[in-house]
């Protein structure tokens, strides 16, 4: 599906040479580039009504995030039912960041419109990141967070994934290990920008979108998979390359990309192959926008419809999983 942008293009241009301009991946650590990270989420207007609360479990580290639809606020019915001691159904959210950058708190704002565009309560999973900490650090904090939350109570099917970039494919590698360990899978999973292969990165794309896109290269992500491997370097876990394995009996996926990025062809192989093993796979492909545009929904209309988009599908996977 392909949905169009409303954005001026002038508009987009400018905005586009300002991410080039704030890449902050070339020659910097991965201290700056969390710094740069941190000072751009600082810089977005925040949404009234968002309630926060930190988990530290022993287990994992994250932050559950409600927030209230601003046009129900005052109704019968207006704020979220988020009171997570009375909460059944939640969107388990993985951030990107390269494996080296990213939080919550730079997510804080995401997450929140996933919250009220969902109406539900949102867990963003801090993982641990490397350089500090290599494969397979971050997979295994994302299946505790999970596993967690089963033993919070929460049914498998009431859970939903979601997560953008090399979170997305955590997300995925956290389904695959799942079904692979007979283990009870979520009810779905959203896949915002997915790293579909962090091994051979030969995506088409890589080359056609290689001027067009403002946040990512073939050269960032072979960096990306170097700081996150370690030791490991030489020796890519087959984890890393969802597109090279078994996709079926997957819960249905819903996939976002952008048609001026790098790693628009792995959005599109995935869908495809994920709808050849038999898992349900929708893709949105938006025009003129870039990877994970999503987190500019405070001023971006392309970026508040897609956001609007998945939680009608978290809703559709909800209501069908509740009808089982």
């Amino acid at each position: 599906m392909i949905c169009p942008s409303v954005t001026p293009v002038e508009q987009l241009q400018a905005i586009s040479s300002q991410l080039k301009h704030n890449n902050p991946y070339p020659g910097q650590t991965a201290y700056e580039i969390r710094a740069a990270l941190e000072e751009s989420a600082g810089q977005l207007p925040a949404l009234n009504g968002v309630q926060v609360e930190q988990v530290q479990t022993g287990r994992f580290s994250g932050e559950w995030v409600r927030a209230v639809d601003p046009g129900e606020a005052g109704k019968c019915g207006g704020p979220l039912r988020n009171d997570r001691h009375g909460e059944t159904k939640v969107i388990l959210y993985i951030h990107g960041g390269g494996f080296v950058a990213g939080s919550c708190a730079v997510y804080r704002d995401l997450a929140a419109r996933l919250s009220v565009a969902s109406r539900l309560v949102v867990l963003t999973v801090e993982y641990r990141l490397a350089p500090e900490f290599h494969y397979p650090a971050a997979g295994e904090d994302c299946l505790s967070a999970y596993e967690w939350l089963l033993d919070q109570g929460f049914k498998s099917g009431h859970i939903i994934f979601g997560g953008d970039s090399v979170g997305a494919t955590l997300a995925l590698m956290t389904l695959i290990s799942l079904r692979d360990g007979g283990k009870p899978l979520p009810g779905g999973a959203f896949l915002l920008s997915p790293h579909g292969d962090l091994v051979h990165l030969d995506g088409e794309s890589y080359t056609s979108r290689a001027h067009r896109d403002p946040t990512g290269s073939r050269e960032t992500n072979q960096r990306i998979l170097e700081d996150y491997l370690g030791e490991y370097a030489g020796e890519a876990p087959a984890q890393l390359s969802p597109l090279r394995q078994d996709l079926s009996g997957l819960p249905p996926l819903f996939i976002q990309a952008g048609d001026q990025e790098v790693l628009l062809s792995d959005a599109e192989r995935l869908a495809a192959k994920a709808a050849e093993a038999g898992t349900a796979a929708q893709l949105e492909v938006w025009e003129n926008m870039w990877s994970v545009f999503q987190l500019m929904a405070a001023f971006l209309p392309e970026a508040q419809q897609a956001i609007y988009h998945i939680g009608e599908y978290v809703k559709e996977r909800l209501k069908l999983e509740a009808e089982l």
